[in-house]
Protein backbone atom coordinates (compact mmCIF):
# COMPACT_ATOMS: atom_id res chain seq x y z
CA UNK A 1 0.00 0.00 0.00
CA UNK A 2 3.31 1.89 0.19
CA UNK A 3 4.72 4.08 3.18
CA UNK A 4 2.15 7.19 3.00
CA UNK A 5 -0.88 4.98 2.95
CA UNK A 6 -3.53 7.00 4.23
CA UNK A 7 -2.22 10.23 4.19
CA UNK A 8 -4.21 12.70 1.64
CA UNK A 9 -3.36 15.83 -0.24
CA UNK A 10 -5.17 18.09 -2.32
CA UNK A 11 -2.85 19.45 -5.63
CA UNK A 12 -3.79 22.67 -7.75
CA UNK A 13 -3.11 21.54 -11.33
CA UNK A 14 0.34 22.71 -12.46
CA UNK A 15 3.72 22.12 -14.87
CA UNK A 16 6.58 20.41 -13.94
CA UNK A 17 7.70 20.46 -10.31
CA UNK A 18 4.92 20.39 -8.31
CA UNK A 19 3.33 17.85 -10.50
CA UNK A 20 6.68 16.03 -10.09
CA UNK A 21 6.42 16.16 -6.32
CA UNK A 22 2.82 14.58 -6.19
CA UNK A 23 3.63 11.90 -8.31
CA UNK A 24 6.58 10.94 -6.36
CA UNK A 25 4.07 11.83 -3.19
CA UNK A 26 1.24 9.19 -4.81
CA UNK A 27 3.65 6.48 -5.77
CA UNK A 28 4.81 5.94 -2.09
CA UNK A 29 0.54 5.34 -1.44
CA UNK A 30 -0.45 8.97 -0.87
CA UNK A 31 -4.69 9.32 -1.90
CA UNK A 32 -3.99 12.99 -4.03
CA UNK A 33 -6.97 14.70 -5.90
CA UNK A 34 -6.19 17.18 -8.36
CA UNK A 35 -7.94 20.14 -8.68
CA UNK A 36 -8.12 20.87 -12.89
CA UNK A 37 -9.18 23.60 -14.57
CA UNK A 38 -11.79 23.21 -17.21
CA UNK A 39 -10.63 21.64 -20.18
CA UNK A 40 -7.86 20.49 -18.45
CA UNK A 41 -4.17 22.50 -18.53
CA UNK A 42 -2.56 21.88 -21.95
CA UNK A 43 1.13 22.13 -21.11
CA UNK A 44 0.53 19.54 -18.45
CA UNK A 45 -0.97 17.02 -21.14
CA UNK A 46 -4.23 15.95 -20.83
CA UNK A 47 -4.00 12.26 -21.75
CA UNK A 48 -2.21 9.14 -20.53
CA UNK A 49 0.98 9.88 -21.69
CA UNK A 50 1.35 12.55 -18.88
CA UNK A 51 3.10 10.43 -16.58
CA UNK A 52 4.25 13.47 -14.30
CA UNK A 53 0.37 13.12 -13.52
CA UNK A 54 0.19 9.38 -12.69
CA UNK A 55 -1.17 8.09 -9.31
CA UNK A 56 -3.76 11.02 -9.24
CA UNK A 57 -7.50 11.33 -9.60
CA UNK A 58 -8.87 14.79 -10.86
CA UNK A 59 -11.84 16.83 -10.34
CA UNK A 60 -12.47 20.01 -12.83
CA UNK A 61 -13.39 22.86 -10.88
CA UNK A 62 -14.01 26.15 -11.91
CA UNK A 63 -11.99 28.30 -9.57
CA UNK A 64 -13.89 31.89 -11.02
CA UNK A 65 -16.99 31.20 -9.24
CA UNK A 66 -17.42 31.48 -5.59
CA UNK A 67 -19.51 28.11 -5.65
CA UNK A 68 -16.39 26.61 -7.12
CA UNK A 69 -13.75 28.11 -4.08
CA UNK A 70 -15.92 26.68 -1.51
CA UNK A 71 -16.13 23.14 -2.97
CA UNK A 72 -12.18 23.32 -3.27
CA UNK A 73 -12.24 24.55 0.25
CA UNK A 74 -14.32 21.37 1.59
CA UNK A 75 -11.72 19.22 -0.34
CA UNK A 76 -8.97 21.44 1.29
CA UNK A 77 -10.71 20.73 4.78
CA UNK A 78 -10.58 17.13 5.09
CA UNK A 79 -6.74 17.04 3.64
CA UNK A 80 -3.33 16.49 5.16
CA UNK A 81 -1.45 18.72 2.82
CA UNK A 82 -1.99 20.93 -0.26
CA UNK A 83 0.54 21.36 -2.94
CA UNK A 84 0.46 24.37 -5.44
CA UNK A 85 2.96 25.29 -7.67
CA UNK A 86 1.53 29.48 -8.74
CA UNK A 87 3.72 32.44 -8.75
CA UNK A 88 2.82 33.90 -5.09
CA UNK A 89 -0.11 35.88 -4.75
CA UNK A 90 -2.13 33.45 -7.25
CA UNK A 91 -3.86 31.22 -4.94
CA UNK A 92 -4.52 34.38 -2.47
CA UNK A 93 -6.78 36.09 -5.32
CA UNK A 94 -8.08 32.97 -5.82
CA UNK A 95 -9.22 32.89 -2.23
CA UNK A 96 -7.55 29.58 -1.44
CA UNK A 97 -4.28 31.53 0.60
CA UNK A 98 -2.67 30.05 3.18
CA UNK A 99 -4.29 32.07 5.71
CA UNK A 100 -7.49 30.96 4.82
CA UNK A 101 -6.96 27.03 3.98
CA UNK A 102 -4.86 26.77 7.91
CA UNK A 103 -8.61 28.51 9.05
CA UNK A 104 -10.42 25.71 7.11
CA UNK A 105 -8.30 23.43 8.33
CA UNK A 106 -5.66 24.10 11.18
CA UNK A 107 -3.41 20.92 10.33
CA UNK A 108 -3.15 21.27 6.88
CA UNK A 109 0.81 21.09 5.26
CA UNK A 110 0.45 23.73 2.74
CA UNK A 111 3.02 23.50 0.02
CA UNK A 112 4.63 25.68 -2.10
CA UNK A 113 6.22 25.48 -5.42
CA UNK A 114 7.74 28.84 -6.95
CA UNK A 115 10.97 29.85 -8.70
CA UNK A 116 12.60 32.13 -6.15
CA UNK A 117 10.46 31.75 -3.41
CA UNK A 118 7.62 33.74 -1.81
CA UNK A 119 9.57 36.83 -1.12
CA UNK A 120 12.90 38.91 -1.81
CA UNK A 121 13.46 41.07 -5.44
CA UNK A 122 13.05 37.94 -7.65
CA UNK A 123 9.96 36.61 -6.15
CA UNK A 124 7.35 37.77 -9.42
CA UNK A 125 9.56 37.99 -11.88
CA UNK A 126 9.07 34.76 -14.25
CA UNK A 127 11.63 32.10 -14.65
CA UNK A 128 12.23 28.48 -15.83
CA UNK A 129 14.68 26.34 -14.53
CA UNK A 130 17.90 27.59 -16.49
CA UNK A 131 17.26 30.93 -14.44
CA UNK A 132 16.79 29.41 -11.23
CA UNK A 133 20.14 27.18 -11.62
CA UNK A 134 21.84 30.03 -12.62
CA UNK A 135 21.63 32.21 -9.33
CA UNK A 136 22.82 28.47 -7.68
CA UNK A 137 26.08 28.37 -9.35
CA UNK A 138 25.14 25.01 -11.32
CA UNK A 139 24.47 26.19 -14.38
CA UNK A 140 27.93 28.09 -14.69
CA UNK A 141 29.54 24.98 -13.07
CA UNK A 142 28.58 22.81 -16.49
CA UNK A 143 30.11 23.00 -20.00
CA UNK A 144 33.42 24.26 -20.31
CA UNK A 145 35.22 27.11 -21.89
CA UNK A 146 34.26 26.33 -25.45
CA UNK A 147 30.28 25.64 -25.53
CA UNK A 148 30.01 27.59 -21.74
CA UNK A 149 27.72 26.78 -19.86
CA UNK A 150 25.64 24.08 -20.98
CA UNK A 151 21.70 23.85 -19.65
CA UNK A 152 21.64 19.74 -17.76
CA UNK A 153 17.88 19.58 -19.22
CA UNK A 154 15.75 20.74 -16.53
CA UNK A 155 16.75 18.19 -14.12
CA UNK A 156 18.55 20.26 -11.62
CA UNK A 157 15.94 23.32 -11.00
CA UNK A 158 12.62 21.65 -11.27
CA UNK A 159 12.52 17.92 -10.65
CA UNK A 160 16.14 17.84 -8.43
CA UNK A 161 16.00 21.09 -6.84
CA UNK A 162 12.25 21.53 -7.04
CA UNK A 163 10.07 18.34 -7.16
CA UNK A 164 12.02 16.61 -4.81
CA UNK A 165 12.71 19.39 -2.55
CA UNK A 166 9.32 19.84 -2.23
CA UNK A 167 7.92 15.93 -1.27
CA UNK A 168 11.07 16.47 1.18
CA UNK A 169 9.51 19.04 2.70
CA UNK A 170 5.94 17.59 2.92
CA UNK A 171 6.49 14.41 4.23
CA UNK A 172 8.58 16.70 6.70
CA UNK A 173 5.89 18.95 7.28
CA UNK A 174 3.62 15.81 7.92
CA UNK A 175 5.57 14.44 10.32
CA UNK A 176 5.97 17.44 12.52
CA UNK A 177 2.10 17.94 12.67
CA UNK A 178 1.68 14.45 14.21
CA UNK A 179 3.44 15.39 17.32
CA UNK A 180 2.05 19.24 17.30
CA UNK A 181 -1.50 19.40 15.70
CA UNK A 182 -0.52 22.09 13.69
CA UNK A 183 0.01 22.63 10.51
CA UNK A 184 2.47 25.08 8.50
CA UNK A 185 3.55 26.32 4.77
CA UNK A 186 6.08 25.16 3.16
CA UNK A 187 8.14 28.11 1.35
CA UNK A 188 9.73 25.76 -1.42
CA UNK A 189 12.15 27.56 -4.21
CA UNK A 190 14.13 25.90 -6.79
CA UNK A 191 16.86 28.33 -6.45
CA UNK A 192 17.40 27.15 -2.84
CA UNK A 193 16.58 23.62 -3.96
CA UNK A 194 19.73 23.67 -6.48
CA UNK A 195 21.86 25.61 -4.34
CA UNK A 196 21.15 22.21 -1.63
CA UNK A 197 22.24 20.34 -4.66
CA UNK A 198 25.49 22.39 -4.84
CA UNK A 199 26.60 21.42 -1.90
CA UNK A 200 29.56 18.73 -2.83
CA UNK A 201 30.66 21.04 -5.37
CA UNK A 202 31.36 23.94 -2.63
CA UNK A 203 33.03 21.55 -0.39
CA UNK A 204 35.30 20.85 -3.04
CA UNK A 205 35.54 24.75 -3.29
CA UNK A 206 36.14 25.40 0.11
CA UNK A 207 38.82 22.70 0.01
CA UNK A 208 40.74 24.40 -2.63
CA UNK A 209 40.37 21.47 -4.76
CA UNK A 210 37.26 23.01 -7.41
CA UNK A 211 39.52 26.30 -8.42
CA UNK A 212 39.89 25.74 -12.35
CA UNK A 213 37.74 27.25 -15.05
CA UNK A 214 34.46 25.72 -15.99
CA UNK A 215 34.96 22.31 -17.23
CA UNK A 216 38.85 21.78 -16.18
CA UNK A 217 37.67 20.32 -12.81
CA UNK A 218 37.69 16.54 -11.69
CA UNK A 219 34.18 16.52 -11.76
CA UNK A 220 33.08 18.75 -14.76
CA UNK A 221 34.74 16.77 -17.89
CA UNK A 222 38.13 18.77 -16.93
CA UNK A 223 39.77 14.97 -15.42
CA UNK A 224 40.52 12.29 -18.00
CA UNK A 225 39.09 9.48 -15.90
CA UNK A 226 36.10 11.10 -14.99
CA UNK A 227 34.64 11.75 -18.69
CA UNK A 228 32.65 10.40 -21.38
CA UNK A 229 35.00 8.96 -24.80
CA UNK A 230 33.28 8.45 -28.32
CA UNK A 231 33.41 4.75 -29.95
CA UNK A 232 34.31 3.50 -33.17
CA UNK A 233 30.56 3.27 -34.46
CA UNK A 234 29.80 6.96 -33.29
CA UNK A 235 28.22 5.78 -29.59
CA UNK A 236 29.18 6.66 -26.42
CA UNK A 237 31.00 5.26 -23.03
CA UNK A 238 32.01 6.92 -19.52
CA UNK A 239 34.18 5.83 -17.03
CA UNK A 240 34.38 7.82 -13.49
CA UNK A 241 37.55 5.17 -11.84
CA UNK A 242 38.40 8.39 -9.84
CA UNK A 243 38.98 6.31 -6.47
CA UNK A 244 43.13 4.25 -7.22
CA UNK A 245 41.77 1.27 -7.16
CA UNK A 246 39.86 1.63 -9.80
CA UNK A 247 42.75 4.23 -11.83
CA UNK A 248 44.89 1.02 -11.34
CA UNK A 249 42.28 -1.75 -12.89
CA UNK A 250 41.36 0.91 -15.68
CA UNK A 251 44.80 1.02 -17.01
CA UNK A 252 45.62 -2.25 -16.56
CA UNK A 253 42.62 -2.91 -18.78
CA UNK A 254 43.74 -0.43 -21.52
CA UNK A 255 47.30 -1.24 -20.88
CA UNK A 256 48.77 2.20 -20.04
CA UNK A 257 51.50 1.55 -18.64
CA UNK A 258 53.53 4.90 -19.84
CA UNK A 259 54.95 7.11 -16.98
CA UNK A 260 52.44 9.74 -18.93
CA UNK A 261 49.91 7.55 -16.45
CA UNK A 262 51.73 7.50 -13.08
CA UNK A 263 50.31 10.76 -11.75
CA UNK A 264 46.41 10.61 -11.69
CA UNK A 265 45.68 14.07 -10.44
CA UNK A 266 48.34 16.25 -11.83
CA UNK A 267 46.09 18.31 -13.96
CA UNK A 268 49.16 19.46 -16.31
CA UNK A 269 48.98 16.06 -17.37
CA UNK A 270 45.28 15.44 -18.33
CA UNK A 271 44.97 17.28 -21.92
CA UNK A 272 47.25 14.38 -23.07
CA UNK A 273 45.65 11.63 -20.74
CA UNK A 274 42.19 12.68 -22.69
CA UNK A 275 43.63 12.63 -26.44
CA UNK A 276 45.41 9.36 -25.61
CA UNK A 277 41.85 8.12 -23.83
CA UNK A 278 40.22 9.46 -27.19
CA UNK A 279 42.30 7.13 -29.20
CA UNK A 280 41.81 4.46 -27.57
CA UNK A 281 38.33 4.38 -27.36
CA UNK A 282 37.69 4.82 -30.97
CA UNK A 283 39.31 2.11 -31.51
CA UNK A 284 36.32 -0.34 -30.52
CA UNK A 285 32.55 -0.06 -30.32
CA UNK A 286 30.45 1.04 -27.87
CA UNK A 287 29.12 -2.65 -27.28
CA UNK A 288 32.74 -3.87 -27.58
CA UNK A 289 33.82 -1.92 -24.55
CA UNK A 290 30.80 -3.03 -22.78
CA UNK A 291 31.77 -6.60 -22.89
CA UNK A 292 35.18 -6.18 -21.71
CA UNK A 293 34.47 -3.44 -19.28
CA UNK A 294 30.79 -3.29 -17.90
CA UNK A 295 31.22 -5.94 -15.29
CA UNK A 296 34.86 -4.59 -13.77
CA UNK A 297 35.04 -2.41 -11.14
CA UNK A 298 36.97 0.57 -13.59
CA UNK A 299 33.17 2.85 -13.15
CA UNK A 300 32.08 2.16 -16.75
CA UNK A 301 29.04 2.70 -18.55
CA UNK A 302 27.58 2.64 -21.80
CA UNK A 303 25.48 6.49 -22.79
CA UNK A 304 22.49 5.21 -23.55
CA UNK A 305 19.88 6.85 -25.41
CA UNK A 306 16.49 7.26 -24.71
CA UNK A 307 14.90 4.14 -26.74
CA UNK A 308 17.41 2.22 -24.71
CA UNK A 309 17.31 2.60 -21.58
CA UNK A 310 14.55 -0.09 -20.85
CA UNK A 311 16.58 -2.89 -22.27
CA UNK A 312 20.13 -2.44 -20.91
CA UNK A 313 20.52 -6.19 -18.45
CA UNK A 314 20.55 -4.41 -15.39
CA UNK A 315 17.81 -1.72 -15.80
CA UNK A 316 15.75 -4.73 -16.88
CA UNK A 317 16.79 -6.71 -13.64
CA UNK A 318 15.68 -4.35 -11.51
CA UNK A 319 12.81 -3.17 -13.67
CA UNK A 320 13.65 0.54 -12.75
CA UNK A 321 11.82 1.98 -16.02
CA UNK A 322 8.13 0.20 -16.86
CA UNK A 323 6.11 1.16 -20.02
CA UNK A 324 1.86 1.10 -18.96
CA UNK A 325 0.19 1.27 -22.45
CA UNK A 326 3.54 2.12 -24.33
CA UNK A 327 4.35 5.07 -22.07
CA UNK A 328 7.94 4.56 -20.78
CA UNK A 329 8.02 6.18 -17.46
CA UNK A 330 10.51 5.54 -14.52
CA UNK A 331 9.74 3.35 -11.66
CA UNK A 332 8.41 4.21 -8.53
CA UNK A 333 11.55 4.67 -5.99
CA UNK A 334 13.29 4.04 -2.99
CA UNK A 335 12.28 0.87 -2.61
CA UNK A 336 10.68 -0.39 0.76
CA UNK A 337 10.68 -3.90 1.97
CA UNK A 338 7.58 -4.11 4.12
CA UNK A 339 5.24 -1.12 2.37
CA UNK A 340 6.57 -0.61 -1.52
CA UNK A 341 5.06 1.95 -3.50
CA UNK A 342 3.00 1.41 -6.69
CA UNK A 343 2.00 3.29 -9.72
CA UNK A 344 -1.95 3.24 -8.37
CA UNK A 345 -3.48 4.44 -11.94
CA UNK A 346 -2.57 6.01 -15.12
CA UNK A 347 -2.72 9.63 -15.64
CA UNK A 348 -6.45 11.09 -15.24
CA UNK A 349 -8.21 13.34 -18.20
CA UNK A 350 -8.96 16.88 -16.38
CA UNK A 351 -12.63 15.93 -14.30
CA UNK A 352 -12.58 12.25 -15.20
CA UNK A 353 -13.14 11.57 -11.36
CA UNK A 354 -15.46 13.84 -10.54
CA UNK A 355 -18.18 12.00 -9.33
CA UNK A 356 -16.42 9.13 -7.53
CA UNK A 357 -14.33 11.36 -5.56
CA UNK A 358 -16.76 14.13 -4.72
CA UNK A 359 -19.02 11.29 -3.57
CA UNK A 360 -15.50 9.36 -1.39
CA UNK A 361 -15.21 12.70 0.11
CA UNK A 362 -18.56 13.91 1.96
CA UNK A 363 -20.82 15.12 -0.93
CA UNK A 364 -24.23 14.40 -1.38
CA UNK A 365 -25.48 12.95 -5.23
CA UNK A 366 -27.68 16.23 -5.33
CA UNK A 367 -25.10 18.18 -4.36
CA UNK A 368 -23.11 16.82 -7.08
CA UNK A 369 -25.47 17.11 -9.79
CA UNK A 370 -26.17 20.84 -8.91
CA UNK A 371 -22.48 21.22 -9.34
CA UNK A 372 -22.62 19.77 -12.66
CA UNK A 373 -25.76 21.25 -13.64
CA UNK A 374 -24.42 24.85 -12.82
CA UNK A 375 -21.21 24.06 -14.71
CA UNK A 376 -19.16 24.24 -11.50
CA UNK A 377 -17.57 20.79 -11.95
CA UNK A 378 -16.59 19.81 -15.45
CA UNK A 379 -16.45 16.13 -16.90
CA UNK A 380 -13.70 15.10 -19.49
CA UNK A 381 -13.87 16.48 -23.05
Amino acid sequence: MGPLNGIKLIEMVGIGPAPHCCMLLADMGAEIIRIDRPGGNKLGGKDKTAILNRGRQSVALDLKTSTGVKTALRLIGQADGLVEGFRPGVMERLGLGPEICLKQNKKLVYGRMTGWGQDGPLANVAGHDINYIALAGALGSIGDQERGPVPPLNLVGDFGGGGMMLAFGIVCGLLETKSSGKGQIIDAAMLEGSALLMAGVLLSKNAGSWNEPRGENWLDGGAPFYNTYECKDGEWICIGCIEPQFYALMREQLKLKDKLWDEQWNRDLWPSQKKVLREIFRKKTRDEWDNLLGNLDVCFAPVLNLDEIMDHPHNKARKVFLAPEGNIQPAPAPRFSRTPGKIQRPPAKPGENNSEVLARWGFKANEIEKLRADKIISDPE
